[in-house]
């Protein structure tokens, strides 16, 4: 591997997407993306969004089939909250197709999906979306309870129902909200208006998603909205866990 693939794959670790679990075992499998011939690496990221295309989910899905075919995207993440509103009630459950498999039709996510659990999917069967059973319905599908990653320079998380970007006062650490994959919070609240605060870089409480792209020398996100349009992005050419 050269030298611009292994800075690239210290971005991965930095993202959050190096990625390990724990076995029953007590041992740690790895999970190791390959990046593109130029050393770059580019995904979308989306949570709360299980709702058999209702709330926009569809129209989010459009969009970022448009996004991830311009951008080339190599896998998508899925912060959790993955059906609504109570998970999967089996492997079998219609669910999982008319809210993933139906709906992110598009062929630039026909690629792997790294995805955890939400705090609604555990109100169902918490087994069945950990089943290999859903990766032979459809192949793209990779659930765990979670993932590990250590000494990292930005968090990207759910459950809140919106698109943010938190910067830590105290630190380099990048906080990176994508929940707005259906039924978001708009209007709840006004007050994050994303003015007056040293730390709230960017909030909006409609739906949409997140892209990240990845170089030997810079990571950029970007917030879209769901016809498309980019809202927010943000660019760092810093390192601090190489």
């Amino acid at each position: 591997m050269d030298g611009s693939c292994k800075h690239c794959l210290k971005w991965m670790w930095v993202a959050c997407f190096y990625f390990e679990f724990m076995l029953v075992s007590a041992e740690f499998q790895r999970f190791q993306h390959p990046v593109k011939a130029d050393g770059s690496l580019s995904f979308l990221v989306i949570g709360d969004w299980g709702r058999k295309g209702a709330y926009n989910q569809s129209q989010v899905a459009l969009q970022m089939g448009k996004v991830g075919e311009n951008l080339g995207i190599d896998f998508v993440i899925s912060t959790g909250d993955n059906f609504y509103e109570k998970g999967l009630a089996t492997p079998y459950d219609p669910h999982f197709k008319h809210s993933f498999t139906n709906i992110y039709s598009a062929n630039s996510l026909q690629k792997q999906w790294y995805s955890v659990l939400g705090n609604h999917d555990y109100r169902g069967d918490v087994q069945a979306q950990l089943s290999p059973i859903l990766r032979k319905i459809d192949s793209r599908w990779l659930c765990l309870r979670s993932f590990l990653a250590y000494n990292v320079d930005m968090y990207i998380n759910e459950h809140d129902h919106c698109l943010q970007h938190l910067s830590s006062i105290t630190s380099p650490l990048q906080f990176f909200t994508s929940g707005g994959g259906s039924k978001a919070w708009k209007g709840d609240f006004d007050y994050l208006d994303g003015g007056g605060d040293d730390e709230i870089k960017f909030y909006y409480d409609g739906q949409g998603f997140m892209s990240v792209e990845l170089t030997p020398t810079n990571a950029k996100i970007a917030f879209y909205d769901v016809s498309g349009d980019v809202l927010h992005s943000f660019s760092s050419n810093q390192l601090y866990y190489t």
